[in-house]
């Protein structure tokens, strides 16, 4: 086995047989900000929950099997350097890029923080390790990042993910909000890859769900909420304007905590299996 990488939540190792095993780690980042501490069974929770989407979504994956409580073995592929956003709800980001006309929402949409979009909207942006910058059709043409059949053909499954996820979450009394995928190629044929989990979607309880309000999220939002709250999203894009590296903060004990409570939650509701 031999070390390739490491990620922002998860370590790549390249196996003998030329498959992958992702080791899912308990790290957590933010606002493409790595941070010092973790966040208790994290890792587990993010490769039971690959585990259970790529066993339950009608689509080609790259999944293979299940190595231990935080690892999964996979088929390697040559990633396409597009993360395919599907946005359900107005929320988030999305709510300033909107305001500043950098991306149209369907026509007809209610425009009240948290409000369902009259249709899912495919809103991709470039893969970075730092920082994800939002892309348009003729962007990734112009790039040369993928054809436009290629681009149509993301779309059109990513959005087809999305509305099955959102049919299994509905069912377990949760609300996808938004859901962020990737894809690669294995012999020119596109399969789904990466991971499927808290750190890749949005998710809210419907009891508690309102518009016009900053939604309970059991999923990693609730950091991005604290360090939003606490002025660090802006230091953030303060220090990276003047070509610096953000630093990470510590985060409180029960902020961990509860971060970790509502990983597990979403797992059992959603899964019906037991941790």
């Amino acid at each position: 086995m031999r070390f390739l990488r490491s990620g922002k939540v998860k370590d790549i190792y390249e196996l003998t047989d030329g498959n992958l095993l992702f080791h899912f780690s308990d790290r957590v980042s933010a606002f493409d900000v790595k941070f010092p501490d973790h966040i208790s069974r994290k890792g587990e929770v993010l490769c039971k929950f690959a585990e259970f989407w790529f066993n339950k979504l009608p689509v080609k994956n790259h999944y293979l099997r299940t190595e231990a409580k935080d690892k999964i073995v996979v088929k390697k592929m040559q990633m396409i350097p597009i993360e395919c956003v599907v946005r359900g709800y107005l929320y988030g980001s999305l709510i300033q890029r909107w305001k500043d006309g950098q991306v149209k929402i369907p026509t007809g949409s209610d425009t009240t923080i948290a409000a369902k979009l009259p249709m899912p909207l495919f809103d991709p942006t470039t893969k970075s390790e730092t920082h994800d910058i939002p892309i348009t059709k003729n962007d990734a043409l112009e790039r040369k990042l993928v054809s436009s059949s290629e681009y149509d053909w993301l779309e059109h499954t990513s959005i087809q993910i999305y509305e099955k996820m959102t049919e299994i979450a509905n069912n377990a009394g949760f609300i996808v909000a938004d859901l962020k995928l990737e894809f690669g190629k294995i012999n020119n044929d596109i399969i789904l890859g990466d991971s499927i989990g808290p750190d890749e979607y949005r998710i809210w309880p419907k009891e508690s769900y309102k518009i016009g309000k900053t939604q309970e999220s059991y999923d990693k939002q609730l950091l991005r909420d604290w360090l939003t709250l606490h002025g660090y999203q802006q230091k953030f894009e303060e220090e990276r304007k003047m070509g610096k590296e953000p630093i990470a903060p510590n985060l409180p004990d029960e902020l961990r905590r509860e971060l970790s409570s509502r990983y597990i939650i979403s797992y059992e509701r959603i899964t019906g299996i037991k941790l």
